[in-house]
């Protein structure tokens, strides 16, 4: 047993000064700014991914059952524009696919939700924080 520990201890020695001497002349001001590098791709990375800060979700729900709800953007506030006009009853929407969802009337389902009617046309979609000439997500073409 003693004989492995000490193997052990060897070997993370012998990696330890590796590392060190595989960059010897490595400064602080390097790993800062290697680090601060490294930072903003993250961030680039994780903006293009979610579609940025500044413009919705391709698809999102109000109802909090539905796997495209995202309550942090709902709470931003959205606005959506259908066919040309501002509308303030949409359940879901997909930018993608131009469908929203409306709920049909008073009418409910066996579980007690809105029943929904899926409309197609050109959607766009702006969260309403941004001021008055926010960036609108639209599908292209």
């Amino acid at each position: 047993m003693t004989n492995d520990t000490e193997t052990e201890n060897q070997s993370e020695a012998e990696s330890d000064q590796k590392l060190t001497a595989a960059d010897p002349g490595t400064g602080s001001s390097d790993i800062a700014s290697s680090d601060a590098t490294d930072t903003a791709i993250d961030a680039a990375n994780a903006a293009s991914a979610t579609g940025g800060d500044d413009t919705p979700p391709d698809h999102l729900a109000i109802s909090g059952l539905s796997e495209f709800h995202d309550a942090d953007k709902l709470a931003r506030g959205i606005g959506i524009r259908f066919k040309g006009e501002t509308r303030t009853n949409i359940e879901e929407y997909c930018i993608s696919e131009s469908w929203v969802r409306v709920q049909a009337g008073k009418s409910l389902d066996r579980r007690g939700r809105p029943l929904t009617i899926k409309l197609s046309g050109q959607v766009e979609a702006w969260f309403e924080d941004l001021g008055d000439n926010p960036p609108v997500a639209r599908k292209e073409g």
